[in-house]
């Protein structure tokens, strides 16, 4: 193969293993990230102390309380809001999270085409449980009913189960062909240095193109809200859930400009060479003495 021939070879695969650095780390987070349930909950669980959170826990619970007890509503979402900030409020939302996670799961995993929904028992009995356990007077007449809410409507299902299944498959092959392509492309490279370093170029790239798409989502998806006020909780969720893809971009970035300035670092350093050495020069023997100086 000639050189040229492997020049041209080496830069497309290396091309196409960048281009697929982004959307692998994209589809890993959706799966192992998202789709995992004890990584899910344990994303979703500051947003239990946010703010943001708490005034929207308690404006929704409060009216709804508000207006099925007949009390004041400022009371009641003072009340609410107080709640929010204890121990039980807490286990309430991972015991939410939780069961919310697994019924959307089920769903797409399965074949069936009912619903996927949320029984409230799930939420509501933890959270009975945990008032009892503080010692909370009445805890124990806590209503718990069984009473199921729609998470996922049935006509959802299949493009999103077909999603699922794609983001499942390209989780596994877009970073293994990443890594093939690279390590194919630097191989075959006629100099391998700068196959290297415009390797680690284009994964800098990657991950700064990745680090620019978050920031438009969202951007999109805040501008897009029907109602204003919910941004601030909608920018809570969105941060909170894109927090590990966002360090993802930035360790790519980080990693393919130092591996990139190590590279160049090598290459252009003068390096110090051994000194000779000089043998030494033997002595010349005295000469010998003639007849005159005899």
């Amino acid at each position: 193969m000639s050189r040229s021939l492997r020049t041209a070879v080496s830069a497309v695969l290396i091309a196409l293993a960048c281009l697929l650095v982004p959307f692998g780390t994209l589809a890993v987070w959706a799966v192992h990230g998202l789709g995992d349930t004890g990584r899910y909950v344990t994303t979703m669980a500051p947003l239990a102390s946010e703010p943001a959170v708490r005034d929207a826990v308690a404006d929704t619970v409060g009216d709804d309380l508000a207006q099925a007890s007949g009390m004041d509503r400022d009371l009641v979402r003072d009340a609410v809001r107080s709640f929010t900030g204890t121990p039980a409020f807490h286990a309430a939302w991972d015991a939410g999270n939780t069961a919310a996670h697994t019924a959307v799961l089920r769903a797409l995993r399965s074949d069936g085409e009912r619903a996927a929904t949320l029984d409230l028992a799930a939420v509501t009995a933890p959270l009975r449980d945990r008032l009892a356990a503080d010692h909370v007077p009445f805890a124990d007449r806590f209503p718990v009913e069984h009473r199921e809410v729609v998470l996922v409507p049935p006509d959802e299902l299949p493009a999103l189960r077909k999603g699922y299944h794609v983001l499942d498959i390209a989780s596994f092959w877009l970073p293994a062909a990443a890594v093939l392509f690279a390590v194919t492309g630097i191989a075959v490279a006629a100099c391998r240095r700068r196959a290297l370093t415009a390797t680690a170029l284009g994964t800098a790239l990657g991950g700064a193109f990745l680090a620019l798409a978050i920031a438009i989502g969202r951007h999109l998806t805040l501008t897009d809200l029907p109602d204003p006020s919910h941004r601030a909780v909608t920018a809570a969720v969105y941060d909170t859930l894109t927090s590990p893809l966002r360090t993802a971009s930035w360790l790519l970035l980080t990693l393919g400009l130092t591996t990139a300035a190590a590279t160049w670092l090598t290459t252009h350093l003068p390096t110090r060479r051994p000194l000779r050495e000089v043998p030494p020069i033997p002595a010349t023997p005295p000469p010998e003495p003639t007849r005159v100086h005899a």
